[in-house]
């Protein structure tokens, strides 16, 4: 297994309707460039991993908690494990990257699909 890898070759995940989640997976982590497309929602959820992202392009709304917050380019996010959280995507769409610790396990689970050209960068 080589250390390296292309964006545009790894096998994007269907983890959500309207959301793509291409992921490299460590020993210790999860770090997923994640593509939402316009208006997507990833519906109110928790998992035992701890999550933090920021995005990279586009927009999102995002909850943790009770906590709200409008997020454009640079904008970041720390998700306690088990805590509650939604994401709904702009009127663009957005692409965020997500690290999550421990690895997300249940995504071994969800189907690839074959791989394409990122809509980011």
């Amino acid at each position: 297994m080589s250390a390296f890898d292309e964006l545009a070759g790894l096998r994007p995940l269907g983890i959500w309707d309207g959301v793509l989640a291409r992921a490299i997976d460590g020993e210790e982590v999860t770090l997923a460039v994640v593509e939402l497309d316009p208006g997507s929602v990833v519906a109110e959820h928790s998992h035992v991993n701890e999550q933090l992202g920021i995005v990279l392009h586009g927009s999102v709304t995002f909850r943790v908690r009770s906590e709200v917050r409008e997020l454009g380019p640079g904008g970041t996010w720390l998700v306690p494990a088990n805590a509650p959280h939604e994401v709904h995507a702009g009127p663009e769409g957005a692409v965020v990257i997500d690290a999550f610790g421990p690895p997300r396990e249940d995504w071994a689970e969800i189907e690839t699909q074959e791989p394409q050209a990122p809509r980011w960068p």
